[in-house]
């Protein structure tokens, strides 16, 4: 197979694994350009989300139309009405949106121009996942008065900013054709109508996405040279190298950010691509970048604990790994140090902790990530600390 396909496949695989550090919850979606089979609930562990909700209850989502039209999504349930907006990452403009849902889920969404005059439809279902208690909206987008469907998905992202704040995704893009690699990063940009408390934060959440960029280019320049100083001749000159990724918030609150890059990349002559994780954590009130220990007591056997835990979780996850995970791997990657915990984020049930590719088992059994309960470590956090508010 022609590495750049397989590399292709790869950092797909890679994209797709997103989500905290938790599982990533992936709708299905049909064919481009085909109907979308009706959802059950039952068929997914999920339950539909209809009914009445709480009076100006506000969701924000992010997903997209087909494979690459990615979106934003904001909305505002009223009973069985719902309004607010969506717009593509990759335009920006805003475009209104106004439907219902209904007791058993079944959602339709019309979306309107500036002008008011209605340009499409999203008809589908909106359901809760038992697992992490976000929602999601999965269906179809059609063109008003268009016959022809296209598959969207949408996931919960879970925000609470006050202060009429929200949360943006951002990308940067490079095409180098004369060192021939391209780059196409996305991170979250807060903005708000009020003194942006979060320049800071995005700051940070630009910094570690540029700082991944410059590596990734410092990289191809050095090959481009070693290849021009060789005598013998090479084909890498004439294959693309890639760096692509993208993040999912773990949560998002006035006192807390906590989020998750995965980030991939292929070289031109490697057997296959790779992704890393790589997170921030942000206490929004204290205006700076949250380290693993600031979540316990002084002197807290923490790492002892988690590494316990994960440990016998990845044990039972590699029971239903197809490529499973090797005790000795488990036992190393997973053991009682530090280093083996630093992609963590927090949500509201328990610390997410992810290993990486290669970590905890072999390259093809992909990333792996362990959710620890709150409960497992409420007599290690620090109550006053950054988590304390959910063990209290």
């Amino acid at each position: 197979m022609d590495p750049r396909k397989f590399a292709a496949i790869i950092i797909l695989g890679a994209a797709l694994s997103l989500g905290g550090c938790r599982k990533t919850k992936t709708v299905t979606q049909t064919n481009l350009g085909t109907a979308a089979s009706p959802v059950s609930s039952t068929a997914t562990n999920s339950q539909p989300a209809g009914g009445t909700a709480v009076t100006g209850q506000t969701k924000f989502f992010k997903g997209s139309i087909g494979s690459s039209l990615g979106l934003q999504m904001k909305l505002v349930r009223d009973g069985e009405q719902v309004t607010g907006n969506y717009f593509y990452q990759k335009v920006g403009t805003r475009i209104a949106l106004k439907g219902t849902v209904d007791r058993t889920g079944n959602v339709t969404l019309d979306e309107y121009d500036s002008g008011g005059k209605q340009t499409g439809s999203f008809k589908g279902l909106w359901r809760t996942d038992n697992e992490d208690g976000l929602e999601s909206i999965a269906g179809n987008w059609s063109k008003a008065g268009g016959e022809k469907k296209t598959a969207f998905s949408l996931h919960e992202e879970p925000i609470e900013l006050g202060g009429g704040a929200e949360i943006v995704a951002k990308s940067i893009k490079e095409n180098n054709k004369k060192l021939n690699y391209k780059i196409e990063v996305g991170y979250p940009e807060v903005t708000t109508p009020l003194a942006n408390r979060f320049n800071k934060f995005n700051q940070e959440a630009k910094g570690l996405v540029t700082r991944r960029i410059a590596e990734f280019k410092k990289e191809r320049a050095d090959a481009a040279t070693a290849e021009a100083q060789t005598a013998e001749p090479s084909t890498l000159s004439e294959m693309t190298s890639e760096l692509s990724g993208d993040y999912t918030i773990a949560l998002a609150n006035d006192s807390l950010i906590s989020m998750k890059y995965d980030i991939g990349g292929y070289s031109a002559g490697a057997a296959h691509g790779n992704s890393s994780s790589y997170v921030l954590n942000y206490d929004v009130k204290a205006g700076k970048v949250l380290k693993f220990a600031d979540l316990f007591k002084p002197g807290a056997k923490y790492v002892q604990t988690i590494s316990s835990y994960c440990i016998k979780d990845l044990k039972k996850q590699s029971k239903s790994n197809e490529n499973g995970l090797p005790d000795d791997m488990i036992q190393s990657g997973a053991g009682p140090e530090a280093r083996n915990f630093g992609s963590w984020t927090i949500s509201r049930k328990g610390l997410s902790i992810t290993f990486d590719a290669y970590q905890v088992g072999p390259y093809a059994a992909g990333p792996q990530n362990v959710l620890i309960p709150y409960s497992v470590l409420k007599d290690l956090i620090n109550p006053d600390g950054p988590i304390g508010q959910f063990v209290k």
